[in-house]
């Protein structure tokens, strides 16, 4: 059963007050009364309430004096005042100040009680979709250590020029953080190029940064700008840069070292200036020591390297994420989870990070009934080896996800644009997934 919302009557007057109880009780909400402002403020400061009622003229303390005071403590519970003709201006100045709104004496009881429902509707539909505090931009930096520890490096890294190294898994928000970093900086009124360098193939990658002439190859029918140039002046992202060929890494290395671009199939260079800011889930140093990656070329992208946590390193971020993720996915009213619910989110290990939790909860809030999610509808299948699987073991993170990914291809018939689908991961990554643990997708066929 849906628990009635609390509103607080206040007038000096008993007559008022029982009216406006009999109203707003046969309407169902659940009434408070007070006869004057010290009784109005000693009852907020025991029980939340999710409106005001109060009249503007009252012995010793004012309506206006009141609303004040509870300004202060209570910024954001809405009040609406009764007012008789002589004290209008009082209540027009308090809707200056904040109040939502007021209404004249003798007043319309069924008025009132549509202008009640109107305002804590759009107040819920306010608190479904406000950002929690630790969002900034488009991004939830949220209130773990390593979180703000970051975000003070991207304040500091963001109004300058030198190139970034945006480290971390699949699903952090890494292509986030970069458009952070190219909208606090100089560069903001110029274009953001997004290069995906993982899912584009090696022979079209070179012509895709560099671009081409009329000619320089089968099907070249016209010039064609590479997208190195065409974030000249502004920042050019290069994602997943751990996937690039030897030969892309050497012509890469010489337009940072030259600042220079030469289009596939000609003989005069370009200048280009633009700010490059590179991501890669993959371990470039390891890469570095196998003889895959130049090292020449990690410094030169290196600048500055900015690592993100994982999702399981920032669980107390989890329940504002969700909560915001569930109020974004609201068709109406509130989502709200139960404490099994939570503590299954708060205690996944998420190896698809943040695109993974949002996945989730949308998910959950389609399959919800009375708006409450639970353990059921997140459907998050934990998945066991040998038996249950004990917490904190060294291979459950990577071991665990390498098993999803088998499952997955398993049962999409080791088709992986199915099986990405499927996990709710880009065809990149899962091309990258299947790389690093060494799986034979034709196994599964």
């Amino acid at each position: 059963m849906k628990t009635p919302q609390k509103i607080l009557v206040v007038d000096d007057d008993p007559n008022i007050l029982a009216v406006l109880e009999t109203r707003l009780s046969a309407a169902g909400f659940r009434v408070l009364q007070a006869g004057d402002a010290a009784s109005a403020s000693r009852i907020l400061k025991q029980t939340p309430v999710d409106l005001l009622v109060s009249d503007v003229k009252m012995p010793r303390k004012s309506g206006m004096e009141l609303f004040k005071e509870i300004r202060e403590t209570l910024p954001d519970l809405p009040v609406i005042f009764l007012t008789a003709y002589g004290t209008i201006p009082d209540a027009v100045d308090a809707i200056k100040l904040g109040a939502v709104d007021y209404i004249s004496k003798p007043f319309d009881g069924r008025e009132l009680i549509e202008k009640i429902n109107q305002i804590l509707a759009l107040c819920k539909k306010e608190a479904a979709t406000a950002r929690p505090e630790g969002f900034e931009g488009d991004y939830y930096w949220g209130e773990s250590p390593a979180m703000k520890a970051l975000f003070d490096m991207v304040k500091k890294v963001a109004p300058t020029q030198v190139n970034v190294l945006l480290l971390g898994e699949s699903g952090v928000g890494k292509e986030r953080i970069a458009r952070y970093i190219h909208e606090h900086s100089a560069r903001k009124n110029q274009a953001c190029v997004v290069v995906d360098c993982g899912s584009t193939p090696a022979g079209i990658l070179e012509s895709e940064l560099f671009g081409h002439v009329k000619g320089a190859f089968t099907h070249a029918v016209k010039d064609k700008t590479g997208l190195i140039e065409a974030a000249d002046k502004g920042t050019l992202f290069l994602d997943e840069i751990g996937n690039i060929s030897h030969d892309m890494q050497c012509r890469l290395l010489r337009f940072l070292e030259d600042r220079q671009i030469r289009q596939v199939g000609s003989v005069c260079e370009t200048p280009v200036d633009c700010r490059v800011i590179s991501a890669t889930n993959a371990d470039l140093m390891e890469d570095i020591q196998a003889g895959t990656f130049r090292q020449d070329l990690y410094y030169r992208l290196k600048g500055i390297s900015l690592t993100i946590p994982p999702l399981r390193e920032r669980r107390e971020d989890i329940p504002e994420l969700a909560a915001f993720f569930a109020g974004s996915a609201a068709k109406d009213g509130e989502i709200r989870f139960s404490a099994d619910a939570m503590d299954l989110l708060c205690t996944h290990s998420w190896p698809g990070n943040i695109r993974e939790l949002k996945n989730v909860v949308e998910v959950g809030a389609i399959l919800c009934q009375n708006q409450t999610i639970e353990p059921r509808d997140l459907q998050i299948e934990t998945l066991e080896r040998g038996g249950a699987e004990a917490p904190g073991t060294a291979f459950s993170i990577e071991e665990s996800e390498k098993n999803t990914i088998i499952r997955a291809l398993k049962e999409t018939r080791g088709v992986q644009k199915k099986a990405a689908d499927l996990l709710n991961i880009s065809k990149r990554a899962i091309h990258y997934k299947v790389k690093k643990y060494k799986i034979d997708p034709g196994l599964y066929r």
